[in-house]
């Protein structure tokens, strides 16, 4: 499988423990190469390269931290719908400022996203 057979993997990753335990996710999944993962911000910030891998039309996994679902919203402005959104608020991932992501709940979400979407 090359890389661009992957789907691709957006996160937030914003300055709460949810937002960096989603970014935490992605990043496994692209090390794990589950997943291609790509710049959300880049997207949002309108930068061509990374909106035209966004509108590529390979699979998409967007997982946000929380309910404003940040990384959602990025792709819908350029019409690009994931095939697979996680927020992690439903995985019993609290949003806390100024923590860093609790390692089992990132486990224990990342687990249950790969069950999800295999």
């Amino acid at each position: 499988m090359t890389k661009t057979d992957l789907p691709i993997v957006y996160s937030c990753s914003g300055c709460s423990s949810a937002a960096q335990t989603a970014n935490c996710i992605a990043i496994k999944m692209d090390r794990e190469k589950v997943a291609e993962m790509s710049c959300i911000a880049g997207v949002g910030g309108d930068v061509k390269p990374l909106v035209q891998t966004a509108k590529s039309g390979r699979e998409i996994i967007a997982i946000d931290g929380c309910p404003l679902e940040c990384c959602k919203h990025s792709l819908v402005r350029h019409d690009v719908h994931a095939k697979h959104h996680f927020v992690l608020s439903n995985f019993d991932v609290p949003k806390k400022n100024g923590v860093d992501p609790d390692p089992v709940l990132t486990m224990n979400a990342y687990i249950q996203i790969i069950e999800y979407i295999r």
